[in-house]
């Protein structure tokens, strides 16, 4: 029986003191260690004075927050419902809440890699189509609502995994081009990404909102959330072909010749050997990717879609709310980090697992 056992330098361990020491060995450390404490003790106090100490939680108008008191999140809790949904209908809520979970979900199993089989496909499918017939209804008797209604954080989730997923699948055959020995291909998919990387999104959003109606044929024009995707798509997709470029050149070329000497073809080496190690290695960088796209989809607010930040931004437009622009920020900032940090933990904890999956393999 072999000792696995691990045994920790002298002076070494876990604790208070150990830390201590480890902090002193380095003056520059040190120096910053305490710098950051000196800020957050200075900080800390006024911010918990602002917003929770001198705030007020209650109220039905302004009058119930006085102008020399802290955070007045009496406003939140009066407008948090058109902040989160939007002009979704009021009494459909429990739609929108219910389809957002479902694509969330989804989302989740579909970040570990160790979940893409065909039933991961049939969840998709069946939970896009009740989706659909919940956030659409028309149907079972449920009151119909048009996408132009949707809003807030239903509409920042879809157009976030939406941009995300699409852009996933156009990036897969974009990255394979720029890898590929025929100039063709590769010289397309190189002007394809330059080309779109090379403008901001702002620019694809309103392209996509005002001028593709006037290039698509007469009569057939998607509606504005089918277009803001397909704009979001077109720009996630060239930045996910780049990542997955750099991929799968990590990908050791005896991966392939073993994949041809086992006679497998093209498309088989590269679904099967290349491409899921080359997702592994990048995974850390597609995790930023789905960051920066839902944190992208802010930018609808341009082409008059009213995203979680664009709801906050009209709830302030109450008469009889007026002024509270921090509180409003705030709430809405405080959702996107829990987003944020949620789906890097998540990313986080799926690399753990690929990384023991394999070594246990």
């Amino acid at each position: 029986m072999t000792d696995h056992s691990v045994t920790l330098p002298p002076g070494e361990g876990r604790g208070i003191k150990p830390w201590i020491r480890a902090q002193m060995r380095s003056p520059l450390g040190l120096v910053l260690n305490i710098a950051m404490l000196a800020l957050i003790v200075t900080a800390l106090p006024p911010l918990l004075d602002w917003a929770v100490i001198r705030a007020t939680w209650t109220g039905s108008d302004m009058n119930a927050c006085p102008p020399e008191g802290g955070a007045c999140w009496a406003f939140i809790g009066a407008k948090m419902r058109l902040i989160l949904f939007g002009t979704y209908p009021y009494d459909e809520h429990w739609r929108a809440v219910i389809a957002t979970l479902i694509v969330v979900a989804l989302v989740l199993a579909s970040l570990n890699p160790l979940y893409w089989t065909r039933r991961l496909a049939m969840g998709w499918v069946i939970g896009l189509a009740v989706y659909s017939v919940l956030m659409w209804g028309g149907v079972f008797g449920l009151r119909f609502v048009d996408s132009s209604a949707w809003g807030g954080l239903p509409l920042t989730v879809i157009l976030t995994v939406f941009g995300v997923f699409f852009g996933a699948l156009v990036a897969v055959p974009v990255a394979l081009a720029r890898v590929s020995r025929l100039p063709v291909f590769r010289i397309a998919a190189v002007i394809y990404v330059e080309l779109i990387r090379g403008v901001p999104l702002i620019s694809i959003l309103f392209m996509a909102s005002v001028a593709m109606p006037l290039l698509l044929p007469e009569g057939f024009s998607p509606s504005g959330l089918v277009r803001v995707i397909i704009g979001i798509v077109i720009f996630t997709a060239a930045y996910m072909a780049e990542v997955l470029r750099g991929g799968l050149q990590a990908v050791p070329k005896g991966q392939h010749e073993a994949a041809s000497s086992l006679g497998l073809g093209y498309w088989k080496t590269q679904f099967k050997v290349v491409l899921p190690q080359a997702v592994e290695l990048v995974l850390p960088a597609f995790v930023s990717l789905i960051i920066i796209t839902l944190k992208g989809t802010s930018l609808v607010v341009i082409v008059a879609m009213m995203d979680l930040l664009g709801a906050a931004k009209a709830s302030l437009a109450d008469p009889n709310w007026v002024g509270f622009y921090v509180e409003a920020f705030a709430f809405a900032g405080a959702i996107y980090v829990a987003m944020c940090a949620s789906i890097s933990w998540y990313g986080r904890r799926v690399e753990t697992k690929l990384r023991s999956t394999r070594g246990n393999g």
